[in-house]
């Protein structure tokens, strides 16, 4: 932040900034250490607080006390640690419990009271829907609010005063749709004077391209609509001084003038003036989308005083209900939540202007004809003008909204989270800085919109601040899913969400089943989300997926990450920070290459400081490349923050800027910048070839093809890899086969976490930056801790062989562990015998299949003529009792069983034991010491997916939804005269709908590994 040196206020800022930069520089490094011992406790049992969450969704009024109690008891055994509460209205018809009215109140209590009796931790979003903050107890002037204005020509000079018309409110991004009548009229009624300016008319001609994005009338969603710039860039050349434009002189204030039925008490002279009438106006910004009683306008994100009203009046009528959070309760209200920013932007608060001067040290009122396109002074003045009301508008939301929702929860023993994109007007990075978890979002692939930039944008806010906990709403998903996700589909994805640094998952959705058990699967969230609640037919098996996902999340929030290199963003907002894309392979599901990176926003970087010649923050992050962007301009501040990291030793990528992009302290502003480059670089001009010069103990290395092939505002990858190792830094990590990678380092230990992208099994040699004494593979899917031999070393480097199953994932911890651990070397594996001879099933006829039926070989159950099976959904159970296979000596090896293709998720027991949940490749449970020679009692439990039997309900009378209400059975106790076996608020199939493979496929056989120690 760049403040004008001549006023009160913006010494003190300065001051403050300078303390906080002399604190940051002194305070020793966030410990993130971890002992060996504690690491592998962990891994094996992880605790409750490494357990993954959901979004808990309330639909409109339909909860009561029975299903909240029954959700969270559900969560708890299925292994789920946390939650997100909101309510929303998407799809469902209304319920009879208003929202915040006492009785939703009360609920509410009950759902934390039930919570802290489990041990789920609770995070509330900041208002009703998920779009902000904000309700129908927001006042218009307490509102989000836009500049408008109306405008008249008159000739000099005249005698009759000019009338100004009130000037309309600008059209809501999102339509009138969401208003109830009551906020439309609201809406349409708002309305303050703002100034009345008057001005010589300009000749026609040039206008500012694209005001009403620069100005912040609109900000467009980044993520699911194309074409939105993902930043705005000051360029350091401009068209000379046009016709049009407005002599900053010329423009006079009579705003004083205005009387009450819109004339003014002025006279023109001579010639032909414009006289502009500005005023403020709401910005049609409201909860959406949002309970009816809930539907309202978004509060002002500029406006400490409406914010808290806000707060004080939602979350703080329910804290009066529930008492303050306690700390040290395992579960309960823990955190607030901001979600991702669909509110879109602001342009106007009532002190703007008080503001506006404090903070950039002049006077924006003779500038307040650019909001409407119109050119003062010059387009470069403009344009500069422009750019500070957005920096302007950044800071107010991270002072004023983000700052004073963070100290209001910090207040009531809250911490907040926040997903600081899409249509957010400020930098991604800046907002989420701000938030003590920084969280991200990400769809399934195939079923919704590439969010994936969230994920690299918050494990960098993460990463740089030292926060050990990157959460991400998870799998999310549009109107296509239908019930066809489950833990072994979304595996690959959710790795990929480990190696981009994500290492918290709140599944999108559990929508509460406020429906009786019977109908099922039930309620849902319009067609949105991913359905992962307690009506799924395989959430009695989940448990065994979420221990996974359990054990990753914890080894994936020890230690801190490493990361070689370190993009800096631009100043100036907004901002959406993409890597280079040459720096990863794939698209939805981005991977990195051998050297990794993160994002810093500007704001973060004052923390800095260098030590080693690595770029270090108090967190503990440190990188060895600062790469700048290739951007043209840049604040005098944060350019000598950059020089005073090359002189104190710091490598730095990248061209100098060539003048600021503000109007404060111009032109002076452009000079300090000037000076600058000329003492860092040494010249502004670009060399011919890459250049390296030395200033102080550091570097700066520009010219050439790293001034030409940018990539997403940086030099190509291979360019900025190419250097480091030309300053001896080798890749973190590689291999030659299809792998993914993130590596987590403390004093005593390294770990990689390693997962397979391909879906057939790889042998995979791979080396890893760490010497650290013995490698070990730990196992997150069993919990087991192996080593092997054939480890080779060199300088610093470890090379090993990998064999990996279809999307098999694995940690290789490096450390001085002397514990015994099975080392062995894999010589083979004896022919898979298969089990032969017919199977047992059985359904559960209340989903229309046979109680009792014997299937001669494994088959697809949609290849049965049986309709009971072929439509089946649920859960049946296979029975057989068998003999170990002639020529099978369990002294020789370990012994598996081995279920082959398994639709889609089962549970295996033999001779009475629980061998547990698989759910992915290998699909082999460990039968050494259980197995029998004889008479071997087997019980293998299945489930589908919900397609095949809501496909054959299809065939059936429709006693559904319609007309936006419920049926009557439903409704008065009637009964069901369908024949349907299922209930649904969401139709996802046709009777013609192709059916999902479904059913133990096998074969299954029992395997012998044979293993020498």
């Amino acid at each position: 932040m760049i403040c004008h040196p001549g006023t009160t206020r913006s010494r003190r800022h300065l001051f403050l900034l300078l303390a906080a930069l002399l604190i940051g520089v002194c305070r020793p490094a966030a410990s993130h250490a971890q002992s060996l011992s504690a690491l592998k406790r962990g891994f094996i049992h992880p605790p409750d607080s490494a357990r993954p969450g959901v979004y808990w969704y309330f639909m409109d009024g339909n909860l009561t006390r029975q299903s909240m109690t029954a959700d969270l008891e559900s969560m708890k055994k299925a292994g789920i640690g946390n939650l997100v509460f909101l309510e929303v209205n998407v799809g469902i018809p209304r319920g009879g419990v208003d929202f915040l009215s006492e009785e939703w109140q009360n609920l509410f209590v009950h759902a934390v009271r039930e919570a802290e009796r489990l041990g789920i931790e609770i995070t509330l979003g900041t208002g009703p829907g998920w779009a902000g903050s904000g309700g129908p107890w927001v006042k218009p002037e307490g509102s989000m609010q836009h500049l408008v204005a109306s405008t008249v020509t008159v000739q000099g000079p005249q005698s009759t005063p000019p009338v100004l018309p009130v000037p309309p409110p600008r059209k809501p991004y999102f339509g009138v749709g969401p208003f109830t009548p009551e906020l439309k009229k609201q809406w349409n009624d708002f309305y303050e004077d703002v100034a009345v300016l008057a001005f010589p008319t300009p000749a026609q001609g040039d206008t500012i391209a694209d005001t009403d994005e620069k100005a912040l009338y609109y900000r467009e969603p980044y993520t699911s609509k194309r074409g939105v710039k993902p930043y705005l860039l000051s360029a350091a050349t401009y068209p000379g001084l046009p016709a049009s434009a407005i002599a900053k002189s010329n423009v006079i204030d009579l705003t004083n003038k205005l009387k009450g039925d819109g004339t003014i008490d002025w006279s023109p002279p001579a010639g032909n003036w414009t006289v502009m009438r500005f005023g403020r106006r709401n910005n049609g910004a409201s909860t959406r989308p949002a309970p009816l009683p809930g539907v309202g306008f978004e509060v002002d994100k500029w406006d400490t005083v409406a914010l808290n009203a806000h707060l004080d009046y939602f979350v703080g009528r329910l804290l009066q209900k529930i008492g303050q959070p306690r700390s040290n309760a395992k579960g309960g209200l823990k955190e607030l939540h901001i979600d991702s920013w669909e509110m879109g932007a602001q342009n106007w608060t009532g002190q703007l202007r008080k503001e506006f001067i404090e903070r950039r040290g002049y006077d924006p009122l003779p500038f307040y004809p650019v909001y409407t396109g119109r050119i003062v002074e010059s387009p470069e003045i403009s344009e500069r003008f422009l750019w500070d009301l957005r920096q302007t508008s950044q800071e107010l939301i991270l002072d004023y909204h983000a700052r004073q929702v963070k100290a209001w929860a910090h207040r009531h023993a809250m911490k907040l989270s926040i997903e600081p994109y899409d249509m957010n007007p400020a930098a991604d990075l800046e907002l989420g800085s701000i938030a003590d978890i920084p969280m991200a979002e990400f769809w399934s692939r195939g079923f919704g919109f590439n969010s994936s930039f969230s994920c690299i944008e918050a494990a960098s806010i993460a990463h740089v601040n030292g926060i050990t906990t990157v959460p991400a709403e998870a799998l999310t998903a549009e109107n296509n899913e239908g019930w066809k996700q489950h833990p072994g589909s979304v595996k690959n994805q959710g790795d990929w969400a480990f190696a981009a640094g994500i290492n918290h998952f709140y599944y999108h959705t559990f929508q509460n089943q406020f429906l009786p058990d019977s109908l099922r699967p039930g309620a849902t969230m319009g067609p949105y989300g991913v359905h992962w609640d307690r009506n799924q037919t395989w959430w009695p098996l989940a448990s065994g997926y979420h221990q996974y996902i359990t054990r990753c999340q914890y080894m994936l929030q020890q230690g801190r990450t490493v990361a070689d290199i370190l993009y800096l963003a631009p100043e100036g907002a907004p901002h959406v920070f993409r890597p280079p894309v040459s720096a990863m392979e794939g698209d939805t599901m981005p991977d990195r290459k051998g050297y990794n990176f993160d994002g810093c926003a500007p704001g973060q970087l004052y923390k800095a400081h260098v030590e080693k010649g690595q770029v270090v923050f108090p967190g503990g992050a440190r990188y060895n490349l600062l790469v700048l962007p290739a951007v043209e301009t840049m604040t005098p501040a944060l350019l000598e923050k950059i020089s005073a990291l090359v002189k104190a030793g710091a490598t730095v990528v990248g061209p100098p800027p060539v003048k600021s992009p503000s109007l404060v302290g111009y032109p002076a502003c452009d000079s300090r910048v000037a000076d600058l480059v000329r003492l860092v670089w040494g010249e502004i001009k670009h060399p011919e070839g890459q250049t390296i010069r030395q200033y102080g103990k550091g570097k700066i290395i520009w010219g050439g093809a790293l001034d030409t092939q940018i990539d997403n505002l940086y030099p190509a990858y291979d360019l900025t890899a190419g250097i480091l190792r030309w300053m001896g830094i080798e890749q973190d990590f590689s291999a030659d086969g299809p792998v993914r990678y993130t590596h987590r380092t403390s004093p005593g230990w390294d770990v990689y976490f390693v997962a397979s992208t391909s879906g057939k099994p790889e042998t995979i040699h791979a080396q890893f930056r760490s010497a650290k004494k013995v490698p070990r593979l730990w196992d997150p899917l069993t919990g087991e801790i192996k080593t092997w031999a054939g480890v080779t070393r060199t300088a610093g480097l470890t090379s090993l062989s990998l064999q990996l199953a279809p999307y098999q994932s694995c940690f290789i911890v490096f450390a001085d562990d002397n514990t015994p651990a099975p080392t062995v070397h894999t010589a083979g594996n004896l022919p898979a015998i298969p089990l032969e001879g017919p199977w047992n099933l059985s359904f559960d006829p209340r989903w229309g299949g046979p109680r009792n039926i014997q299937f001669d070989q494994l088959a697809d159950w949609t290849l049965r003529p049986e309709e009971g099976i072929k439509y089946y959904s649920g859960m049946a159970v296979y029975r057989k009792v068998f003999d170990m296979p002639a020529g099978v000596d369990t002294k020789a090896g370990h012994l598996y069983l081995d279920l082959g293709s398994v639709k889609n998720i089962a549970r295996v027991k033999l001779n009475g034991k629980d061998l547990g949940v698989v759910w992915t490749a290998p699909w082999r449970v460990g039968i050494t010491g259980i197995a029998h020679t004889k008479n071997n009692s087997l019980e293998i439990e299945v489930a589908n997916l919900w397609a095949n039997r809501l496909i054959g309900d299809e065939k059936l009378p429709d006693d559904g939804i319609r007309d936006g209400k419920w049926p009557d059975w439903l409704t008065k106790g009637l009964p069901r005269t369908s024949g349907r076996y299922t209930f649904t608020t969401s139709r996802q199939y046709k009777a013609g709908s192709p059916l999902l493979p479904s059913g133990l496929v096998g074969p299954v056989t029992i395997q012998t590994e044979i293993m020498t120690k």
